[in-house]
């Protein structure tokens, strides 16, 4: 991508890899959640515990939401109690090493 390209799509709020691109990382809580589900897959409740500021209304949206964009995949158990996991998709874990440099400019203002 040359720099003429680059400046195109940040110029462009319409451009479809940025409006996707944000509709995956914008969200109060949807980076924490991806963060959350980086090393194994986690049922609700683990997830409900791991992000305890959260509502149970609006991180129920957020996976649904989540699940939607191809970001997490689904897994129910045919079980009794029933059983539900949620886990990040291939194309999900990509994310993962920018997150990391996400976290580093954190750690940068974070007041020792």
């Amino acid at each position: 991508m040359n720099d003429n390209t680059h400046t195109q799509i940040l110029s462009d709020v319409s451009h479809p890899v940025l409006k996707k691109t944000l509709d995956i990382i914008c969200g109060k809580w949807r980076l924490y959640i991806i963060f959350q589900l980086s090393e194994q897959d986690r049922r609700y409740g683990e997830l409900r515990r791991m992000v305890p500021d959260v509502s149970e209304k609006v991180l129920i949206q957020e996976l649904k939401a989540l699940v939607a964009l191809g970001v997490l995949q689904k897994k129910s158990y045919n079980e009794v109690p029933p059983r539900v996991e949620y886990g990040l998709t291939e194309k999900a874990r990509e994310i993962l090493p920018i997150l990391q440099q996400i976290m580093v400019i954190g750690k940068t203002f974070l007041v020792p």
